[in-house]
């Protein structure tokens, strides 16, 4: 029976106390406290349970099907979501398998006081739960990739008669060709203006090419066709597209080399300007390839990942690979990590970093052999096509994780982000990961608003950005009742919790919150801040206050200090946000105003236009033409609706 806890608890056996129907282990001083109950249910057969935290794991509450767990500290709090094909077997390795454990999850063991699970229909299903709620609850012990913003691209759109280079940031199935990614937007905006200064496409966007009525300044400085109003060729806009096209996709060679017989043959005809043309053109293709190495020969797309042990943590090193050329690097960093959670790292990684949305190339190398079925599964439909995971195999795929390990290991964590200074000035308890931001805002009382802004991670998380109507306070202008309104709805909108909620305003404002908070007997607690302006009252000014709850004084923080001009950057985001609400909301009462004035318009009609136009000035420069395409609104009316339109824009001139 010794044999059976030694085996257990790695050896920790001091003493064997006998009590009724059960032994109780007692481990010596040094290992952290735990009971380790063994029960005889039958003669011969026992069933082993653990109580850690008061918590008491039994393997027969939980199903053999796949699912997500979530497991909480005695606060409540979700420390840790994992997903399992079998629930029953990937708890019961935390439990009974802890010599083989790693320092983090040992520790992560120790504060487990409640698990929940989710089912799901497959582990499929389990992988993309487990990774959206990783994302909304950032569990402690979880590897959450805190630099998960999505990096630049080229869109080349192929659907479009005319198509246009633009940069962006989203994969969207529409037809379009996808290039890059770029992790330096600067790089990326530098390329995107030497194509297009040398290849002439079109710059503007789909509106402004159908309603232009004369070239822009782009033709007139020669970086354009103007093909919005000019009758261009096509198959030469095609020609200028297929150069782009082999420019992003590495085929650098093959059209320098077309390039320079063109420009030859043209400077043989003595069309010297043609040359010159084309000259400019060899130079931006061999300006663009100069820093992009050629680590492949086979002009695939790949991403390829290394992890690596550094002093304070662990380092992982991302490789870009396009078309065979290196065209750039990345790396993340988790302090207090080792090599053991590698596996682990990895699969959490890919889950959170390959998302909707993000380019995903057809292969994903990686340093060891992973369970990546279910992972393949979901990146392929994602992609829209195959996506295959590998382990590092040729002697080529291995150079290339060496060099992702050499880029990990330059990885280290920021001594100075934002989210240590900001803990460290306002005095938190953590970093504060997630802000949320809120100003209240109404014009004489009516449309009374509260605008929401979000920052994670130091960076404007724009999908976050919530408006909030209070029309039970029209009238009012209380901006403190709304402050406390907000509190009880976004407690009601449920989690993700923030570390830090900032409020514009002073202690008023403050207060107002707080109050609202304990009232409404909210128990997990967020820390609070309120930001005022300073003596001078003026936008802009470097000595704004900080106020915290329990504190008469402003928080002691410098001006022009870095967390200052963060809080400040926030409170004017929050601030901006609302008022261009408030004045959109106004604009449009007053546009749904002046066109129900309108003999013929009602609402309806009214609606129409609107959601057609968008403005008021789009709606006066709308031809007849553009009107009748409307659904509902033949010519006559189309005329008519035009005539209208064509005496308020005349009012307004003469006004």
């Amino acid at each position: 029976m010794v044999k059976l806890y030694e085996d257990f608890l790695g050896g920790g056996v001091k003493k064997i106390v006998r009590g009724g129907c059960f032994f109780g282990v007692l481990l010596p001083k040094g290992f952290i406290r735990r009971l380790v109950l063994v029960f005889f249910l039958k003669p011969g057969v026992a069933t082993i349970g653990v109580l850690v935290s008061d918590f008491i794991f039994s393997a027969g509450d939980y199903p053999t099907r796949p699912g997500v767990y979530l497991m909480k500290d005695a606060a409540g709090k979700i420390i840790y979501v994992g997903k399992a094909k079998s629930l029953r077997a990937r708890l019961s390795s935390y439990f009974y398998s802890r010599a083989r454990h790693t320092p983090k999850t040992r520790a992560m063991v120790e504060r487990i006081a409640h698990i929940d699970i989710l089912l799901a229909g497959s582990e499929k299903e389990a992988l993309l739960l487990e990774a959206s709620l990783i994302k909304k609850h950032r569990p402690r012990y979880n590897v959450v990739l805190r630099d998960d913003k999505q990096y630049v691209l080229f869109r080349l759109d192929k659907m479009s008669e005319y198509p246009r280079l633009i940069m962006t940031r989203n994969v969207v199935r529409d037809g379009s060709v996808y290039f890059g990614p770029f992790t330096s937007a600067g790089a990326a905006k530098a390329t995107w203006k030497l194509l297009n200064s040398v290849f002439r496409l079109r710059k503007c966007n789909d509106r402004a090419f159908g309603n232009r009525v004369r070239p822009c300044l782009y033709y007139h400085i020669g970086q354009c066709h103007a093909p919005c109003v000019l009758d261009v060729d096509r198959d030469m806009y095609r020609d200028i597209v297929r150069r782009v096209e082999m420019v992003l996709s590495g085929r650098t060679g093959e059209l320098v080399g077309r390039l320079r017989r063109e420009m030859q043959d043209a400077s043989e005809g003595l069309a010297f300007e043609r040359a010159a043309q084309l000259r400019d053109q060899i130079r931006a293709v061999e300006k663009t390839v100069e820093r992009q190495a050629v680590v492949m020969h086979d002009n695939s797309d790949r991403d390829v990942l290394g992890l690596a042990q550094t002093e304070n943590g662990l380092g992982l090193g991302m490789l870009y690979v396009r078309q065979g050329r290196l065209l750039d690097e990345k790396t993340f960093f988790w302090p207090g990590l080792t090599l053991e959670e590698g596996p682990e790292v990895l699969d959490s990684f890919l889950s959170q970093f390959y998302g909707p949305g993000r380019f995903i190339p057809p292969v994903i190398i990686v340093p060891s052999a992973m369970e990546s079925e279910a992972l393949s599964e979901v990146l392929s439909e994602l992609r829209g096509g195959r996506v295959r995971i590998v382990s590092a195999a040729s002697s080529a795929q291995q150079h290339l994780v060496g060099l992702a390990r050499s880029v990990a290991v330059q990885a280290r964590e920021q001594e100075n982000s934002i989210t240590r200074l900001l803990a460290k000035g306002l005095r938190l308890e953590h970093e504060p990961l997630r802000i949320e931001c809120i100003d209240a805002s109404h014009l004489g009382g009516q449309g009374m608003r509260v605008g929401q802004v979000v920052y994670e991670d130091g960076r404007r998380a724009k999908g976050e950005t919530r408006l909030y109507s209070f029309p039970e306070l029209e009238g009012t202008g209380d901006d403190y009742a709304a402050l406390a309104a907000w509190a009880v709805r976004r407690i009601e909108s449920g989690p993700p919790w923030p570390d830090l909620l900032l409020i514009d305003g002073g202690k008023g404002q403050l207060a107002s919150v707080e109050k609202a908070l304990e009232n409404a007997g909210w128990d997990n607690s967020w820390e609070l801040a309120s930001i005022a302006k300073g003596p001078s009252r003026r936008a802009g000014e470097l000595e704004d206050r900080i106020f915290r709850p329990g504190r008469m004084n402003p928080m002691p923080l410098k001006p022009g200090s870095a967390e200052l001009l963060f809080l400040q950057r926030v409170r004017d985001d929050a601030h901006r946000f609302v008022i261009g609400r408030q004045r959109r909301a106004r604009k449009k009462r007053m546009l749904d105003s002046a066109l129900l004035d309108m003999p013929g318009i009602g609402e309806k009609t009214a609606r129409i236009l609107w959601d057609r136009f968008g403005s008021l000035e789009a709606m006066l420069e709308a031809t007849p033409d553009q009107l009748q395409e409307i659904d509902g609104i033949g010519r006559k009316r189309a005329l008519r609706i035009h005539e209208q339109l064509s005496e308020i824009r005349v009012c307004r001139k003469s006004g």
